[in-house]
């Protein structure tokens, strides 16, 4: 996937809850995939208490269809609404630093810290914080779920093919699909998209064609160097480390 077509690091998504692997930016994660990337997913929370068994079986079986690597650390770390640990930003820099100091990655994959979720704000500022102390990584993607990226500089196109791929292992998550279904969200944000992609990215009127039927949209910056934002770009896999070439 590099330039001198040497596989690439792992890539490290870090979800705030379980089942988020597959609503942030999934599309993009098994594009990495397929071009010969280990993806590990990093489970940050595993819910409210009293749903942790049930969503841990649930992540297990997502991520196995998925073909994600996971990480549940020994202690997930408490960031839902109604638990208010107020020590979680802190256990979430810590569980970051950790897997990213174990793992070496170059391309790190977060919420956004502007997702309007609590939680998911509280994963992407403590990703933030990590790699501006200076890591590995040379590449943070962000995505946006409940709130428009401030700045999308990079999308993923992609087709039917893989919108039904994402839908079965996204499927495991039966608990949360029965409380409000996202598969819903997902098809409707990818369609979206795939008409805002050009213009948000290119220009409005820049004429720049799609790239499928559907596509995500993520952030990309450069850590190194004062956070320098990448080059504004559809995803091709084999060079995924491009920036400003």
């Amino acid at each position: 996937m590099s330039d001198g077509g040497e596989a690439l690091a792992p890539v490290l998504h870090f979800a705030p809850h379980p089942d988020d692997e597959l609503l942030g930016a999934p599309a993009t994660l098994m594009a990495l995939r397929d071009a010969g990337a280990r993806i590990v997913n990093v489970a940050c929370s595993l819910g409210r208490p009293a749903e942790r068994d049930v969503r841990e079986r649930e992540l297990e079986h997502a991520c196995r269809l998925a073909g994600f690597e996971l990480v549940i650390p020994q202690e997930p770390v408490p960031i839902s609404s109604t638990e208010g640990d107020p020590h979680a930003e802190r256990r979430l820099v810590q569980l970051v630093r950790a897997q990213i100091e174990e793992r070496r990655p170059q391309i790190v994959v977060s919420p956004s810290p502007h997702d309007r979720h609590p939680g998911h704000e509280l994963v992407g500022r403590a990703v933030r914080e990590v790699l501006g102390e200076g890591t590995s990584v040379t590449r943070w993607w962000t995505w946006a779920l409940w709130a428009s990226l401030p700045q999308p500089t990079l999308a993923t196109g992609f087709d039917r093919e893989r919108l039904e791929e994402i839908l079965r292992a996204l499927a495991a998550h039966e608990s949360q699909l029965r409380r409000n279904d996202y598969r819903r969200l997902l098809t409707g944000r990818a369609e979206m998209n795939a008409v805002l992609a050009p213009e948000l990215l290119f220009g409005f009127g820049s004429g720049e064609p799609g790239e499928g039927e559907y596509a995500e949209l993520l952030s990309e910056v450069s850590p190194a160097g004062g956070w320098r934002a990448g080059k504004v770009r559809w995803l091709d896999p084999a060079r995924a480390l491009e920036l400003d070439e």
